[in-house]
């Protein structure tokens, strides 16, 4: 009995080692939600689950950070499709009165987004997308201040899994992140 033990032990031991997996830095379960996207279609987080998917949250008229962040996820998307890798990419709009459908379309087309795998959604009020934004991933988000349209929010990527979880942060103006995501989203997806 002793030895079945020692043998199941070694077993369990050398399947783990087998299985890589990447480090993570959040542990967060994402809140349920169902928007519009930039093709008036709906995506809910039920739609996403059992799928590997990269979160940001952006805003079309931002002349900031969300210019480097946007552009840094469709080189993520260009990489994605030369290693053939399945996962959606998912753009949060943070000023939905103005971030429309159209809008939105728009948006995508300046930066070759192909919608196949991202989506990028509005359809909420700045109160939903505030508290998804916290609650879910950890990530700052107010209003724009008196006298300006530009809305405070974080410049994280977030790779989310199939479960619905949070489990990853990113820089998402940092380029070299791309090369990590990609590196996290090979291990994850084999």
């Amino acid at each position: 009995m002793k030895r079945l033990h020692i043998l199941v032990v070694v077993l369990t031991l050398f399947l783990v080692a087998c299985g890589e997996e990447i480090d993570t830095n959040m542990s967060r379960e994402v809140e349920d939600f169902s928007f519009t996207t930039q093709d008036k279609e709906t995506l809910s987080l039920e739609e996403l689950k059992g799928k590997w998917w990269v979160a940001d949250f952006i805003f079309t008229n931002c002349t900031t950070v969300c210019l480097p962040m946007t552009s840094n996820m469709s080189k993520l998307q260009g990489k994605m499709k030369e290693e053939n890798l399945d996962a959606q990419l998912v753009s949060f709009s943070v000023d939905p009165k103005h971030d429309t459908p159209e809008v939105l379309k728009e948006y995508a087309a300046s930066y070759q987004a192909d919608s196949s795998n991202w989506a990028f959604l509005t359809g909420y009020d700045f109160q939903t997308i505030k508290e998804l934004s916290i609650k879910s991933f950890q990530s700052l988000l107010e209003k724009p201040p008196e006298g300006s349209d530009q809305v405070t929010h974080g410049t994280s990527f977030f790779l989310v899994n199939p479960e619905g979880k949070v489990i990853k942060r990113y820089s998402g103006v940092d380029s070299k992140s791309i090369d990590e995501i990609v590196k996290d989203l090979k291990i994850v997806l084999e």
